[in-house]
């Protein structure tokens, strides 16, 4: 495997290209005054407070398992090169290649803004997702411990949730996490896209090594966690060879359901990919595009419902057919009961009127906030 020819040590991107709404380009170019030897200067992470009115999203899309979602930070310090959530920072003016990674932004108070939605009138409670857009356990939650505060009001309200991430920071949060899953409330996942920790260093590079992440799946099943597995993105050519591996892993650790997805390349994300190829992958970069065309009807990328996250063609075919062989043979397709939605109930708040009724061990089912 060739090394990065290009870039800042321990990210993903290539570049840093400008976002499709950007009226003006700029190119970086060699002018003769750095030396040979010296590589490009460190790149800093900067994490700024983004104000919100609100915490919960959302989508009302018909191959997502979901339709409420909790993303306590927009960018990921991961720096997957291969991440569905790149071209979202064009929304903001900044580019989806590295500044994705190195200008997060974090929702302050998120665990307040989520009490308020979950106390207001009408709430109907059905499960909602963590990090379906970027990672919640990315390094920086370390220290403002967003994730942490919205599980632990979602712990204070018996509300069922399940959350995915590629971080054996997770486990810090087992306290919540285990017996809520035990309660059928929680519902872990970990996304394992490969047991090769050199590919996984240059294509996730700053996300738990493999080995670390397979820790995590048998420390959330320890503490009593129906966790999954989820084998994405699939990328043929580069690690499809893996899927039965990593499902046999995951299994040996404690997994008992599994998924998969394979590679994603909308907006900017295709000509990133391309880049990456390149730079890092260059003997197999055209192989790579060229079975990820074939599942695509030629193209880079089909949007279409349905075939977005799976794919047509022979190829995609065979993927599907031998996810579900592995599956099956590991053990991960056994039917899991649906998150409880029955046990929502918000606490009540100090001073309520409502104690005057109860000895105080009791907790007042959805009592108003006003």
């Amino acid at each position: 495997m060739a090394s990065p020819l290009v870039g800042a040590r321990g990210r993903g991107a290539v570049s840093n290209a400008g976002g499709r709404f950007e009226s003006q380009v700029s190119e970086a170019f060699d002018d003769g005054w750095t030396a040979a030897d010296e590589g490009p200067a460190p790149l800093r992470t900067t994490v700024t407070a983004e104000k919100a009115r609100v915490i919960i999203t959302h989508n009302d899309s018909p191959d997502v398992s979901f339709d409420r979602s909790i993303n306590p930070y927009r960018g990921c310090e991961h720096g997957c090169i291969y991440c569905y959530a790149r071209p979202a920072h064009a929304y903001m003016g900044l580019s989806p290649g590295l500044d994705f990674e190195s200008k997060l932004f974090f929702k302050p108070g998120a665990g307040a803004l989520l009490e308020r939605e979950l106390r207001k009138s009408g709430y109907a409670p059905r499960s909602i997702h963590i990090g379906g857009n970027t990672d919640p356990y990315q390094p920086v939650e370390r220290r403002l411990r967003v994730t942490r505060q919205v599980l632990e009001v979602l712990a204070r309200f018996n509300h069922p949730f399940s959350i995915i991430t590629k971080s054996a920071l997770i486990c810090r949060d087992l306290d919540i996490i285990g017996p809520m899953g035990a309660q059928g409330l929680a519902r872990p996942a970990v996304s394992i896209t490969s047991l090769d920790r050199k590919l996984a260093r240059v294509m996730e590079p700053r996300a738990a090594t493999p080995e670390k992440r397979l820790a995590a799946v048998r420390q959330l099943s320890q503490a009593g966690a129906p966790t999954a597995v989820m084998f994405a993105p699939v990328i043929p050519g580069l690690n499809d060879h893996e899927l039965e591996g990593v499902l046999q892993r995951a299994a040996q650790a404690g997994a008992v359901a599994a998924g998969y997805v394979v590679l994603r390349l909308p907006l900017e994300i295709k000509d990133l990919f391309r880049e990456w190829l390149e730079a890092n992958l260059p003997d197999r970069a055209q192989r790579v595009m060229s079975l990820v065309r074939q599942m695509r009807g030629g193209r880079d990328y089909d949007p279409q419902w349905g075939k977005r996250m799976k794919g047509e063609g022979p190829i995609a075919e065979m993927i599907a057919k031998r996810f579900s062989i592995a599956r099956r043979r590991f053990g991960l397709d056994r039917p899991i009961a649906p998150l409880d939605i029955s046990r929502f109930a918000p606490p009540p708040i100090a001073g309520d009127q409502m104690e005057l009724f109860g000895d105080g061990d009791e907790q007042a089912p959805f009592v108003s906030a006003r």
